[in-house]
């Protein structure tokens, strides 16, 4: 989005309007880097800090913005930009798809990194080592590097530590690129009397394997998570408050051209998106760039604790998911109890029964 917005600034003789969201809390907070990036090219910059009242009045809204159980957490602050900046102007721009065709999620890395580590090892050691890891809750982690102040390349290096462990107990690499993007693993688990249909993200035979595992993992975002979650995310929260967003990294004559591009060419060991940034690099300086990968999250694992709290329980409650039949209510009641007490963090999954819930009770 930076790289979008310094080419609009140089095709304009005035300042083009850029927007932000951020947050309180400092770990979900891009709003400052934003700032100075604006700053920078000289755009008309502005943002809004989210609070978890603002959010939580967002929340009735989605069923209706949506229409149906769409469960990316990030559609709260992705709905209120978009409110924010249909104030200013009748049509956006957005950065979505840089990362799909240019290489740019952590987890590809960190999926052929791993998987190339762990093949090798006796799958009953990984056992062992996934299990240790998980003696310390994402939080206990978290804490032990913020107060060491030990250096991470992650935010919330416990997430990534979890990550690995669960990794561990996978055996092919499509399994584990399908956990790395799945919130429920076990999703026959949770719905009653179901069973997971096969597709691309579960079944081998349906990866290339004349294509480096990197690229198989781009090629699977492209078909599900891109057109699924991101593009129906910004398309819906926007026409809801009637902006229009367009993705001028979706042009297809771009898409065509990069996925030309061999990939030694497009990331390098050292940076994702290396032939991007490159280009980024002629407008802003890298200093401004280089940070850890946030992403558009919230922080909705403490807002479930707090301000949340009540509405998530009562969308939970034990006899409300008995009445209805659709979920197995003895295993999301484990989860919210182990989530409200700290000791594990289920805000991902406990999200997608909520909205679900929500959407259920709308309709």
């Amino acid at each position: 989005s930076s790289l979008i917005a310094a080419l609009m600034q140089t095709q304009s003789s005035r300042p083009v309007k850029t927007f932000t969201i951020g947050f309180e809390e400092d770990q979900y907070n891009e709003a400052p880097f934003a700032k100075r990036i604006a700053e920078h090219l000289g755009t008309d910059h502005t943002d809004l800090y989210v609070t978890s009242k603002q959010a939580l009045d967002v929340i009735p809204k989605l069923p209706y913005v949506y229409d149906e159980p769409f469960a990316d957490s990030s559609q709260i602050p992705t709905y209120l930009l978009s409110e924010m900046t249909r104030r200013h102007v009748t049509v956006s721009l957005s950065g979505d798809g840089g990362d799909e065709i240019f290489g740019g999620y952590n987890r590809y890395y960190f999926a052929e990194n791993i998987w190339g580590k762990i093949k090798k090892l006796p799958f009953r050691l990984r056992q062992i080592a996934a299990h240790l890891i998980c003696g310390l809750s994402e939080d206990q982690w978290n804490n032990f590097f913020w107060k060491t102040r030990i250096r991470s390349d992650q935010h919330f290096p416990g997430g990534k530590l979890h990550k690995i462990a669960r990794v561990l107990k996978l055996k092919t690499p499509n399994l584990i690129y399908r956990h790395l993007v799945s919130q429920w693993k076990d999703v026959d688990q949770l719905v009653k009397d179901s069973k997971e249909p096969c597709h691309q993200l579960i079944s081998p035979d349906q990866w290339p394997a004349d294509i480096s595992f990197f690229e198989n993992m781009m090629i699977a975002d492209s078909l599900t998570y891109l057109p699924d979650d991101i593009l129906v995310k910004l398309d819906r929260a926007s026409m809801g408050v009637s902006l229009e967003a367009r993705a001028p990294y979706l042009d297809h004559r771009i898409a065509e051209f990069v996925w030309k591009i061999p990939l030694k060419t497009k990331i390098s060991k050292q940076q994702d998106k290396e032939i991007l940034k490159n280009v980024l690099y002629q407008y802003i300086p890298q200093n401004l760039i280089e940070r850890p990968k946030m992403g558009f999250g919230v922080p909705m694992n403490s807002w479930l604790r707090t301000s949340l709290k009540k509405w998530a329980g009562d969308l939970l409650a034990p006899e409300r998911l008995k009445r209805e039949g659709y979920l197995d209510d003895q295993l999301i009641r484990e989860k919210w109890e182990e989530h409200l007490s700290g000791k594990l963090n289920w805000h991902r999954e406990l999200w997608n029964v909520l909205i679900f819930e929500q959407w259920l009770n709308a309709n």
